[in-house]
């Protein structure tokens, strides 16, 4: 799909971004802060329905913190694990939005996550993060493990997983998006009543499961680096 991009100067360098990218990121984010704002708003000990949700995610996502990093490394690593699945969820399902009725003149609206260049940057945030983490937990023997084969054969690999790494998260969650969305806009433009539906509500199963599985492979990738063993 195109996109609709703005292009300027910035000291003399050219830039590019792609607007409908950064308008439905940003239209996603504030939906979520809303959404947060409300389900704050007034806690209970007698929860509303949305207080209910929140709060079974939240303890969902600190029971696998704790059961792969520890209880006191979980409550320091629980808000980006968090802010991920959230951000990540809220804007697969904002793709899921009639963006098609709206015509621009390039491009068009959808989910943010159909832009390689937003998955890239979450899985280089998540992989600075855990480089960050990782070095200053073990130092310098996070990047290598001794003189011995063994030894070697491990940095080798894991100085190759450093690399694979953000590029299989980019791609895996891009991929699924943006492969769902242009499914969807096949089927409706083929069919535009009634048959597109089960694949309009796939799709949304879709979103929770790419938000999930980008949140725990972001999880364990950070446990393996904090972790002593």
């Amino acid at each position: 799909m195109e996109h609709w991009i703005y292009s300027f100067n910035l000291f003399n360098h050219p830039v590019s971004m792609n607007m409908d990218t950064l308008l439905t990121m940003w239209m996603s984010m504030l939906l979520l802060i809303i959404v947060a704002l409300i389900t704050t708003h007034k806690t209970s000990i007698y929860p509303s329905k949305l207080q209910l949700v929140a709060e079974g995610i939240i303890k969902y996502f600190s029971g696998i913190a704790k059961a792969s990093m520890g209880e006191e490394a979980s409550k320091k690593h629980l808000p980006l694990i968090l802010t991920l699945f959230m951000f990540i969820l809220t804007a697969n399902l904002v793709g899921q939005l009639p963006w098609h009725l709206i015509h621009l003149k390039t491009g068009e609206l959808a989910s943010p996550n159909n832009d390689i260049n937003m998955t890239a940057a979450m899985a280089i945030v998540v992989s600075l993060y855990y480089i960050y983490y990782g070095v200053r937990k073990k130092g310098f023997h996070f990047f290598f493990h001794g003189f011995s084969i063994d030894g070697i054969i491990i940095t080798l690999v894991d100085t190759l997983e450093l690399f694979v790494r953000p590029f299989s998260l980019a791609l895996r969650l891009f991929a699924n998006i943006f492969a769902g969305e242009v499914l969807v806009f096949t089927i409706v433009g083929i069919v535009a009543y009634f048959v597109p539906l089960p694949f309009m509500l796939f799709e949304l199963f879709v979103a929770l499961i790419q938000a999930l599985v980008f949140t725990l492979l972001s999880t364990t990738y950070i446990s393996m680096a904090v972790n002593e063993e």
